[in-house]
């Protein structure tokens, strides 16, 4: 493991550092009004949200900083994945946030870069990087979650149209979403992770309606998604016909390191909230305090093992799972030790809580982080069965055709 940069990733560090500052507002109390914005129930703070997203963004396009990674044939800036570590990593540092894109840029770019046809990728690249196209993920589905393969959204071939109907469901910011990445069973005679077809989806596509979810905070993050009778160009289909379920792999690896490598609150938030609260001197609190700075190193650590196989040139395998899953229990477990800390104001929302409810939304807020992008479960299964090369679960399904299965709902007289 490499726990320095080399002599040119420092050189590059301090050009990004130098950037970010003249372009930046340095990131300081953890209510700024990027996180307030986030956390504010009302849409149109999320409206501003996006916005304020969308102008980071091009900001990032004309410095020569979106995309970093990406062809410069496709406004990237065709450099090497540890600088997209690097520059991620100082990006944190100031009170600027590209989350809107967290689907568009993170996980999406990277797919149609690895599957998509030049002409979806002159299309959506561009576009993306500049701003103009924010992305959501239609995968999951009421009776498909952490088996994602037993999703039941039917796709029929209609000349040179697909016509979709099902039901997504967990789909973050689909109600300020352009574009989707969509899911759906197109054979019902093959085994259930032979018969998806990965598709590109305009969201004003009539038959699509967006419902947002209200979760525990206030906030609607997740919509569900209805579609009826949604036609979608057979242009529109990334990798081939069937074979979706290789190409979800791709945008399913790239969410996992995503979730993984986030920002989140750091320790100088915790020992802000530990001084404000007069709980400096509580050896209980401190023990506390201590059990999370082990945990923020250990993640640390972790992200380095990412950042070196980067460094080196090779793509992460299983310590991507490895990292997702000690996020989530590190979110967990922070989010018992600052509402211990607020004791009977972690009781209080808004502007009557400690930091206007900072805390609160993070506590009510972890699971988006345990069960997004693969359940704590999931992860221990690919921990297993890639890393430490335990036995695959066994699947009585793997070889039975999917409209054979108990679960599937047929027509009458099917």
């Amino acid at each position: 493991m490499d726990f320095d940069d080399t002599p040119e990733e420092a050189l590059f560090r301090a050009e990004v550092r130098t950037w970010l500052s003249q372009h930046a507002k340095p990131r300081g109390e953890t209510t700024s009004a990027t996180q307030r914005d986030r956390n504010d129930p009302d849409p149109a703070a999320g409206a501003r949200h996006v916005a304020a997203c969308k102008a980071w963004q091009l900001a990032l396009y004309q410095g020569g900083w979106a995309g970093i990674t990406w062809p410069k044939a496709y406004g990237g800036r065709g450099g090497t994945p540890i600088q997209q570590s690097i520059f991620s990593q100082e990006q944190t540092r100031f009170d600027v946030s590209v989350g809107a894109f967290a689907v568009g840029i993170g996980m999406v770019g990277p797919t149609l870069i690895a599957w998509g046809t030049d002409e979806q990728k002159q299309a959506h690249l561009d576009a993306l990087l500049r701003g103009d196209e924010v992305w959501c993920q239609l995968f999951s589905e009421p009776g498909s979650g952490s088996d994602l393969a037993g999703l039941s959204t039917r796709a029929v071939r209609d000349g040179d149209e697909w016509v979709v109907n099902g039901q997504k469901v967990w789909t973050s910011g689909a109600q300020h979403s352009d574009q989707a990445i969509l899911l759906a069973r197109t054979d019902t005679e093959q085994p259930k992770h032979q018969g998806i077809t990965y598709f590109l989806v305009d969201m004003s596509t009539p038959g699509i309606e967006v419902r947002p979810l209200r979760q525990i905070n206030g906030v609607a993050h997740f919509n569900e998604v209805f579609l009826t009778d949604v036609r979608i160009p057979v242009a529109n289909v990334v990798g081939t016909v069937n074979g979706g379920w290789s190409v979800a792999q791709t945008t399913l690896m790239n969410e996992r390191t995503l979730i993984g490598g986030g920002g989140g609150v750091t320790f100088a938030d915790l020992e802000r909230l530990l001084r404000t609260t007069g709980r400096s001197t509580d050896p209980l609190a401190r023990q506390g305090m201590a059990d999370a700075f082990i945990r923020m190193e250990l993640l640390r650590y972790l992200g380095l093992r990412i950042q070196t196989a980067l460094s080196q040139g090779r793509q992460p395998g299983p310590e991507t799972s490895v990292l997702k899953l000690a996020v989530s229990r590190h979110t967990a477990a922070t989010g018992d030790l600052v509402m211990a800390l607020e004791g009977a104001r972690g009781m209080l929302m808004g502007t009557w809580a400690p930091t206007d409810g900072f805390w609160q939304h993070y506590f009510l807020g972890q699971w988006s982080i345990r069960i997004g992008g693969g359940t704590d479960q999931i992860q221990r299964n690919i921990i297993g069965e890639r890393a430490l090369g335990l036995p695959r679960e066994v699947r009585a399904d793997k070889d039975v055709p999917f409209r054979a299965l108990a679960h599937v709902a047929r027509p009458a007289g099917d």
